[in-house]
């Protein structure tokens, strides 16, 4: 394990990004990077796996505990190391450069790509729903927009941030005009407790059907370390980091499990499991087709507003990767005039574009959950690790509960992970496969870096 240094990081020379994010800025990043598709599509999925309203209900509850308690890893994460890249630079001061560069290559191999894809998916489909698109369209506009925005993004971080504010702000106060809808103008409940379990449903199968339903949950939950991306770029980061970190959290969990009781109020549970677009059949249950439309249109801004910030956050750890020597030279390159990791940003933008083309969205959704609570869990470790390695960082929002809450947050990990195996075992062999053929890539390209040196 390599020696980690016991000054502050905080005071360790930056990469020379610019700090252009305040607070307000940095929360509506976590917000956006949580609130995707995952909330508008994702609760017919677990409605389908797990059956009963205290089910689904329990679902979205644990999976608002354990973003909470990743919130607060991650919160306290960000200031020991307030470094560009977010997981991979805690991954390589508490390892070894090994499990930072498998987190970077999973992120651009599987997980950002694979997320955003599924998310430029969902948008064109929804687009398709308002204009009428062909279904022959459907994959060149979602490669489109992913083109455009990336670059839009070489731009610079402001005016991405500047979009970001607006449509997440927007999107969030439209929402909780659904969900107030639905308690105002449906009286009859389809909310029943009666049975807690579906029939015949016990013991392991009721364990596996729970974390089976988790992914869908937690892909939708996922997205509170996208601000970590970005950490060099944000003012005053130990204070405003973990504060927009916790307050984004708290605010998504808060929409989330509001929105599925609204969902089983209107739909009941079977409904809710029938329909793929259970945000726009509750909103035609209530003010009629134009409601549905309303909500199509949310999604759309909604699904943008993902894909704007995907786009923005994650080419910054390929940029870290490329500054550490285990990537192409030109990703680790700023751009002179916007301060931008422009290589990295374009790069993110076509492998996307590239994923687009070739899967559906339930399995660019699965694929990628598997891979991104793989390190989540590791997180968890770092944190662990720098608790005992560099007991005198700043910690201004310590993990209360610690080490319960950081322990609570890798069995979670583990056990969606481990899950997965059971319940999707294609898609965790091909993750797995792909990780591992990191392992020889990286030490061939520090041999390759190395011979070059010489």
């Amino acid at each position: 394990m390599p020696r980690i240094r016991e000054a502050p990081p905080a005071a360790h020379p930056t990469s020379g990004f610019a700090r252009r994010l305040t607070l307000f800025d940095s929360t509506m990043i976590v917000i956006s990077g949580i609130i995707g598709s995952g909330i508008f599509i994702n609760p017919y999925v677990v409605a389908r796996t797990v059956g009963t309203p205290f089910l689904i209900l329990a679902v979205w509850c644990a999976g608002g505990l354990i973003a909470l308690a990743g919130a607060l890893v991650f919160a306290e994460l960000s200031t020991v190391l307030p470094r560009v890249g977010g997981q991979y630079a805690f991954f390589r001061e508490a390892f070894h450069p090994l499990a930072a560069f498998l987190h970077g290559w999973s992120l651009l191999l599987i997980i950002q790509s694979g997320a955003t894809a599924a998310v430029a998916v969902a948008f064109a489909q929804y687009v398709a729903r308002l204009v009428h698109v062909r279904d022959g369209l459907l994959a060149p506009l979602a490669v489109a927009i992913l083109l455009a925005l990336s670059a839009f993004h070489a731009l610079g971080i402001k005016p991405g941030a500047v979009l970001i504010n607006v449509i997440t702000f927007g999107k969030t106060l439209a929402i909780a005009a659904l969900i107030l809808g639905a308690f105002v103008l449906t009286r009859e409940s389809g909310i029943n407790f009666h049975p807690l379990t579906p029939p015949g449903l016990g013991g392991f199968g009721l364990v596996s059907a729970f974390f089976a339903g988790l992914v869908p949950a937690m892909f939708a939950y996922g997205g509170w370390q996208s601000l970590n991306y970005v950490a060099e770029e944000v003012r005053d980061p130990l204070r405003n980091l973990p504060r927009a970190i916790l307050l984004g959290v708290f605010c998504v969990i808060a929409v989330y499990v509001s929105a599925n009781v609204a969902y089983i109020h209107v739909l009941s549970a079977p409904e809710l499991a029938a329909t793929k677009t259970p945000a726009a059949d509750v909103a035609a249950r209530l003010v009629g087709e134009s409601g549905a439309k309303g909500i199509s249109l949310l999604i759309v801004i909604s699904t943008f507003g993902f894909m704007n910030l995907s786009l923005l956050s994650a080419p910054r750890v390929y940029y870290a990767m490329a500054a550490d020597g285990v990537f192409f030279d030109w990703v680790g390159r700023l751009s002179p005039r916007f301060h931008a990791s422009t290589a990295a940003i374009l790069l993110q933008g076509v492998l996307a574009s590239a994923f687009a083309l070739t899967n559906t969205y339930d399995k660019l959704l699965g694929y990628a959950v598997f891979a991104d609570w793989i390190f989540f869990a590791l997180a968890g470790v770092a944190l662990i690790v720098f608790r005992a390695k560099l007991p005198g960082a700043p910690r201004p929002y310590p993990t209360p509960l610690y080490p319960w809450t950081p322990i609570l947050f890798i069995l979670a990990g583990l056990g969606i992970v481990l899950n997965t195996f059971i319940a999707d075992p294609r898609n965790a062999l091909i993750g797995s496969a792909i990780i591992l053929l990191g392992v020889p890539v990286f030490f061939l390209w520090r041999k390759i870096k190395k011979t070059g040196m010489e």
